[in-house]
């Protein structure tokens, strides 16, 4: 599910969630809506998941 892998993204990197949704999905109300149910579009979900890695990447967060 995307809101774990994000909870785990938010926790190793120290990231705040809405700064992470204002980068990821343009919506700093993105994890908190996830949080509470919120099911993305697929796109989203691939863009998502894509900001994340290239951030691993760029930073070599873990």
């Amino acid at each position: 599910m995307l809101i774990r892998k994000i909870e785990v993204f938010l926790r190793r990197t120290g990231m705040p969630a809405t700064k992470f949704g204002r980068l990821a999905a343009k919506d700093p109300r993105f994890v908190l809506d996830l949080r509470n149910g919120r099911l993305p579009r697929a796109a989203t979900e691939i863009r998502v998941e894509h900001f994340m890695n290239e951030y691993r990447e760029r930073t070599h967060a873990y």
